[in-house]
């Protein structure tokens, strides 16, 4: 067996449940940690080396959800929420947690490690991923006061602040800056969003757009980079130079 060397971060509040993704996870190569609360979360996530964090929405008294918040903030991290909700969880609220995939309780252990192997495999680099020989895309992409880096797939502002991008942000950010504009539909989105192992839909693409803007528009509620065509979908309208 080929073995791993991401380090996951098992955030949840259950003891059982720490265990349980463990040994789930350790037996494939993941390194694991553990946390029972936000605090021990942050200091992991402070000290370094975590690839994937798997977060419990509920965590006691705490809110999952303002930690995922506060993470997403500080940190470009893979987040899979592990919500006890089931059937009243869909793909779209799940987006809107701030997650790049989410897992409902009770949980199958094959599922488990099929999302995060999923989940990693999209964030990883071109250069990162096994048997890929070519360069990885040296590009650039400078636009208002953002620079997103391809290859790192990093978003910064001109200052070197970093913004945290989920996945699939971060593949909708670079969909829109290959395609300054280009009026794009819901359509066209969701064609070239496919491959990242999800199925997006038209509420899907409307709540990431949502959440993109809340991240690069000085005015989110006014947008002027990423604006609304009615009745068709939308473009990028701010210029985009590459270096």
């Amino acid at each position: 067996m080929q073995r791993n060397r991401e380090h996951i971060l098992v955030v949840d509040d259950e003891a059982g449940v720490r265990t349980l993704l463990r040994e789930c996870l350790e037996p494939e190569g993941y390194r694991v940690s553990e946390a029972r609360d936000g605090a021990e979360a942050l200091a992991l996530l402070a000290a370094g080396g975590i690839d994937l964090m798997t977060l419990d929405l509920g965590l006691g008294g705490e809110s999952g959800l303002e930690l995922a918040r506060r993470i997403r903030g500080a940190y470009n991290l893979p987040i899979i929420m592990i919500t006890g909700k089931g059937d009243t969880i869909d793909r779209v609220v799940g987006l809107e947690l701030g997650a790049d995939d989410y897992i409902a309780k009770p949980f199958h252990l094959r599922e488990v490690l099929a999302r995060v192997r999923a989940v990693l495999r999209r964030y990883q680099t071109p250069a990162a991923v096994p048997g890929r020989t070519e360069a990885p895309d040296p590009a650039r992409y400078l636009f208002a006061s953002w620079a997103l880096d391809a290859s790192r797939r990093e978003l910064r502002s001109v200052a070197g602040a970093p913004r945290g991008l989920t996945t699939a942000e971060f593949d909708l950010l670079r969909i829109f800056l290959e395609r300054p504009g280009r009026v794009l539909s819901r359509d066209n989105i969701m064609d070239l969003l496919k491959g990242q192992e999800w199925t997006p839909y038209d509420r899907t693409i409307d709540t990431l757009v949502v959440r993109l803007r809340r991240k690069i528009e000085p005015d989110p509620d006014t947008p002027r980079l990423i604006k609304t065509v009615r009745g068709v979908g939308y473009v990028f309208a701010e210029e985009v130079r590459r270096s």
